[in-house]
């Protein structure tokens, strides 16, 4: 097992132990993550990932905020609260921005738009990507964060005119929106 381990890391590594136990047990290994961050503390095979924090939102802009509506909710069904936010990519040669829209029940991405530019219309094309293929039903919420690119007036009277709450964290909060930070820490890890 500690050879299958061992390439495991090799083949990925950004994984931590428990992502190294769940792809253990879907190649038949019959494991538990106790065991396997214990061999990885014995091997020193544990992950040691630099912390870097790029800032992509300016909450300083004339706009209206508005206040959270989902602090401590959790949605029982999709299409209840959708999360967006916005990320760079490092590419080889440039930076993009990928600004997307998830389905907090599901934490699947209904929605998304990469661009060189960070700017309204980015956000503004995962809305109607998610638009698209989603229903509006009542009672859905929109939660970002207090960005200007969430704030500007062209995205709000969107989401007004199809009958979406909107929802910004406060100033500083990244928590309400950790489900969308969690899905570009995969993404940047496991396939950039």
């Amino acid at each position: 097992m500690r050879a299958a381990l061992e390439q495991l890391i090799l083949d990925c590594a950004g994984y931590g132990s428990r992502r190294v136990t769940h792809a253990l047990q879907r190649d038949g290994w019959k494991v538990n993550h106790k065991r396997v961050l214990r061999i990885m503390r014995e091997e020193s095979l544990l992950c040691h990932l630099k912390r870097h924090c790029a800032q992509t939102t300016d909450s300083h802009h004339p706009f209206p905020n508005y206040p959270n509506l989902v602090k401590g909710r959790t949605p029982a069904a999709p299409n209840v609260i959708w999360v967006a936010d916005l990320t760079y990519i490092r590419l080889r040669s440039e930076f993009v921005y990928l600004a997307t829209i998830l389905d907090a029940y599901a934490r699947r991405c209904i929605g998304w738009k990469v661009s060189t530019r960070i700017e309204t219309h980015l956000a503004l094309g995962a809305l109607e990507e998610a638009l698209a293929t989603r229903e509006v039903k009542a009672g859905l919420s929109h939660h970002s964060d207090r960005g200007v690119h969430y704030a500007r007036y062209a995205y709000t009277e969107r989401l007004v005119r199809v009958g979406v709450h909107i929802s910004m964290s406060a100033k500083g909060t990244a928590y309400d929106t950790a489900k969308a930070e969690s899905c570009f820490k995969t993404l940047k890890q496991e396939e950039v």
